[in-house]
């Protein structure tokens, strides 16, 4: 079967429509009709373009804390989500009280990442690439390509001077002064097709981890300069890639409910197995985080919230009541889940689950 591709139109809309070939299936943030999109029409690559100074500001709107987030997580106290048409929102109270963030741009921004308290960078449509250096107030953007037509749809510091960013299409670029230049380093990869690259992870003791489109993956032991293609255990899109609390262990995750780990940086894979109430999981998974006591979470569609203490060996799993899709998670000072996607933000209990949901 097909898998189901989410466009937007030139208009700005959303519409869902089946993708013609293996080379367009769907991207990392993929959330029901409510999804990254997949953009068919490639240019031929450009010189990597500085950002526009001029841009248009994201439009201040108290229904942004309700609409469609894509990631969350930590800056230093303060948590920072993002999502739809620009908007970033930071909040000092674990979550409970949300502020809009003044940002630079007003398209959908797939992922965030912050190398300390203070110094984060975003990313998004049209490969957009927006910075902050305090803390996720304020945001400038850094860096965007219009001619590429594609998201990048993931970003990881090593510390605020050096980080990447990978997305559709193959793309990874590379920064080594904070964002001031950013360099196009897609060919260090054996990626001849142009796989989407749908996400980005460190591994601990070990070095990054990249995975994408047909169960791609890809490795680099000395932090990016140089990458290994990896032969995966599934030929399905793979969402993500999360290191755990041990020395070379990495999940990835993907369509339908699949879940692989490895031990060993990726050289051989074990599926692991997800069971819910009603029977094996089979609900695509989209995003992941690892918290700072070493609890793995995962979430995706259909409200499904998965978390491991035993750095992914098994998993409690959660179907939230509302069955809303997800698409990022951390978590707050008392241990709480605060889960973003369809619908905006939401907070849980630690295993994800409603106050008075079997957990």
């Amino acid at each position: 079967m097909r898998e189901p591709v989410v466009r937007r139109t030139r208009s700005g809309c959303l519409t869902s429509v089946q993708a013609p070939a293996r080379h367009h299936s769907p991207l990392a943030k993929a959330l029901s009709l409510l999804s990254v999109c997949s953009v068919l029409a490639f240019a031929a690559p450009l010189p990597l373009q500085a950002a526009d100074a001029a841009a248009v500001l994201s439009i201040e709107s108290p229904q942004a804390v309700t609409s469609l987030l894509l990631d969350v997580t930590h800056a230093g106290k303060r948590l920072v989500a993002v999502g739809d048409r620009g908007h970033i929102l930071f909040s000092e109270d674990a979550g409970r009280n949300w502020v809009q963030a003044r940002v630079p741009s007003r398209q959908l921004l797939t992922a965030v990442y912050f190398a300390d308290d203070k110094h984060g960078w975003a990313v998004g449509h049209d490969a957009q690439i927006l910075a902050t250096d305090d803390g996720g107030a304020n945001w400038d953007l850094q860096f965007e390509d219009l001619q590429r037509e594609a998201p990048l749809l993931d970003v990881w510091f090593r510390d605020a001077s050096t980080g990447y960013a990978v997305g559709a299409y193959g793309a990874l670029l590379e920064t080594t002064d904070g964002g001031k230049t950013w360099n196009d380093v897609s060919d260090r990869m054996d990626n001849e097709d142009g796989y989407h690259l749908n996400g980005i992870t460190a591994v601990k003791d070990a070095g990054l981890f990249a995975v994408g489109e047909a169960g791609s993956m890809f490795r680099s032991a000395d932090w990016g300069q140089t990458w290994e293609k990896v032969k995966g255990p599934y030929e399905g899109t793979l969402f993500g890639a999360i290191g755990t609390a041990s020395a070379n262990t990495v999940l990835a995750y993907g369509l339908r409910g699949n879940l692989f780990r490895s031990t060993d940086f990726g050289a051989t894979w074990q599926q692991v197995k997800l069971l819910s109430d009603s029977g094996p999981l089979e609900f695509g998974l989209a995003n992941a985080s690892l918290l700072k006591d070493g609890t793995v979470v995962i979430v995706g569609h259909g409200g499904s919230v998965l978390t491991s203490k035993d750095s992914g060996r098994t998993f409690t799993v959660i179907n939230r009541p509302d069955r809303a899709s997800l698409a990022g998670a951390t978590d707050d000072a008392a241990g709480n889940l605060v889960l973003v996607g369809q619908g905006g933000v939401q907070i849980a209990s630690p295993t994800g689950a409603e106050p008075g949901q079997k957990q």
